[in-house]
């Protein structure tokens, strides 16, 4: 069938005009079909098979993506959420032959920023809005063709335990799929021509939507190395609706082993693409109860969740987005495809790296097309400061497989990343852990093991806390002392004797001190300053220092962010 806007490429004239109407029909019929474990879905009568993918881009960005998604076979996107934005999405796709699963966002839902929590129970004020709104965008939308099916809600059946525990867990779950139940009612009413479905994160919620939400027509599931236990799940739970999945992919952060770093081990571009062979595999092989996917994710977004998942991170193509067009049955043999990097090791990475110093990356990496590849080195902190930003750092490409970049300036675990693109809008990306710590200094650290007191120390265990003063001088650098969220506050150590002291290193956290004193005392009581700091930044700080005192200690007088001042280890040398 010829997409609408290819069709009027074509026709001239009076034809044009007579075709006109046609882009402003009534959507289409879409029903489940068959009987028990021979389920289809169909648009207007024919079978349709969810070959899909998450939507990830802005509506004003669809006229651009929406034409690449067809070519991969795509036939669905999937979204989180329908307002009055929604339109032009759904415009689009339908010019382009896709339809939507149209989303509708629930509180809590499952992920991290995912919303507030809700009284299923007894906030009736929620539940009544909820009610009101949502079928006032079914009302608005249920005749565009570029509509496929409603989604009520994602992952908020496991994400309800982020909010409550033991039986008032289950009394909350119970009544949250029976509330999904009386929305997909009410869609019904406004629309009946569209099914009404409900997505969890585990198959585990099943048995509540079987229990509570007989009017959903499917079900449906996030799943990603898990999907192909999905229909074992299916058949022991003995349910008597077909789904589809949602999400899935490769593997998650939260389903690898951790790395001898102590992070999560990412699988290779390789890897990922596999994956989603994988998944698609799976979900296929359910023939007659799995009505389809939409793997995960069409998305641009490129810092550390997009190179996890994202099929084309900042706009670049890579291994999985080939692999998913492959999939879906789309022609791939004229594809030029990304760079593939089979190996790469980052010297030092347990043993550490100085910060600032050279990092050495060897890479093995082989391009199909035998394109030319040039490399980038990216670097990021997002288990050390949740932020997932990808940093660029000056690469440079030795010519034999390695290239050097400099270490970041802060002390943590690091993901380094190296990106080998082939000139053709293609990104090969690998990525390994990296232990950064302070530079060497000389001397003799007396201040390692020594008896340290604080002002304060924070208690709570979350953030990784009790945060006690001995964390700062036990020659571990994933230990910190962390004080109350106040100026001023301070850290000494016991040295057992006057000592002579010539240098101080901070290893900060990011709660840093901008300002502070180092002081040294023979008592305990009496200070005197040796060097007084009003410009910190949170780096490791080196400080060449002249004093005596059986005592030293950092004195905080203003911090540097919002929290309280937090150090992983305080040197102090002779």
């Amino acid at each position: 069938m010829i997409a609408p806007v290819a069709a009027a490429a074509l026709l001239g004239g009076g034809l044009l005009a007579l075709q006109a109407p046609a882009a402003q029909a009534a959507g289409n019929v879409v029903k489940v079909t068959g009987s028990q474990g021979n389920w289809q879905l169909t648009v207007d009568g024919s079978p349709y098979t969810v070959k899909g993918l998450t939507w990830g881009p802005s509506v004003a960005d669809a006229g651009k993506y929406l034409p690449d998604l067809a070519s991969m076979g795509v036939n669905t996107i999937r979204t989180w959420g329908t307002d009055a934005t929604s339109k032009p999405l759904f415009d689009t796709a339908a010019a382009n032959g896709v339809k939507v699963i149209a989303g509708f966002w629930l509180q809590p839902g499952g992920g991290p920023g995912s919303g507030g929590c809700v009284n299923y129970l007894t906030d009736t004020q929620y539940k009544n809005d909820m009610l009101a709104e949502f079928p006032k965008w079914v009302d608005t939308y249920k005749d565009n063709p570029g509509v496929l099916m409603w989604n009520v809600g994602n992952e908020s059946t496991l994400g309800l335990q982020n909010c409550y525990g033991g039986d008032e867990l289950e009394a909350q779950r119970n009544a949250y799929t029976s509330f999904v139940n009386d929305i997909a009612k009410k869609i019904h009413e406004v629309d009946p021509n569209h099914p009404v479905t409900s997505t969890d994160a585990w198959t585990g919620a099943w048995p509540y939507y079987k229990k509570n939400a007989p009017d959903l027509d499917l079900y449906a599931v996030n799943a990603y190395d898990a999907v192909c236990n999905v229909k074992s799940d299916w058949e022991q739970g003995g349910y008597d609706k077909p789904y589809i999945v949602t999400e899935t992919g490769p593997a998650g952060e939260w389903e690898v082993d951790d790395d001898a770093n102590g992070v999560p081990d990412e699988p290779t571009d390789a890897a990922k693409a596999e994956g989603y062979t994988k998944a698609w595999g799976c979900v296929t092989g359910h023939t007659g109860v799995a009505l389809g996917a939409t793997m995960f994710h069409y998305g641009t977004e490129d810092d550390f969740g997009g190179v996890w998942f994202n099929l084309l991170p900042g706009g670049e193509k890579r291994l999985s987005y080939y692999a998913v067009k492959k999939a879906y049955g789309a022609d791939t043999s004229g594809d030029n495809t990304p760079p593939v990097i089979s190996d790469m090791t980052v010297d030092n990475a347990t043993e550490g790296v100085p910060t600032g110093s050279d990092v050495r990356v060897s890479t093995h990496t082989t391009d199909p097309d035998g394109d030319a590849i040039t490399y980038q080195v990216l670097f990021s902190s997002n288990y050390i400061d949740q932020n997932k930003a990808l940093v660029p750092a000056e690469t440079k490409d030795n010519g034999d497989g390695t290239l050097t970049a400099k270490a970041p300036s802060k002390t943590g675990v690091y993901k380094v990343y190296v990106k080998a693109r082939d000139g053709h809008g293609n990104v090969g990306v690998e990525t390994k852990s990296l232990k950064v710590i302070p530079p060497k200094v000389d001397g003799t650290n007396v201040s390692q093991g020594k008896p340290a007191t604080a002002s304060s120390f924070q208690t709570d265990p979350t953030g990784g806390c009790p945060c006690g003063a001995d964390n700062a001088v036990d020659g571990k650098f994933d230990t910190r002392w962390a004080s109350d969220w106040s100026d001023p506050q301070w850290l000494q150590v016991d040295l057992g004797t006057s000592t002579a002291i010539k240098h101080v290193q901070l290893a900060w956290d990011p709660a840093y001190a901008k300002g502070y004193e180092i002081q040294t005392s023979e008592d305990g009581q009496n200070w005197t300053t040796i060097k007084t700091v009003t410009d910190g930044n949170g780096d490791i700080d080196d400080l060449d220092v002249t004093g005596t005192g059986r005592y030293v200690r950092i004195n905080g007088t203003a911090r540097g962010s919002g929290y309280g001042y937090s150090l992983y280890e305080f040197g102090v040398y002779s």
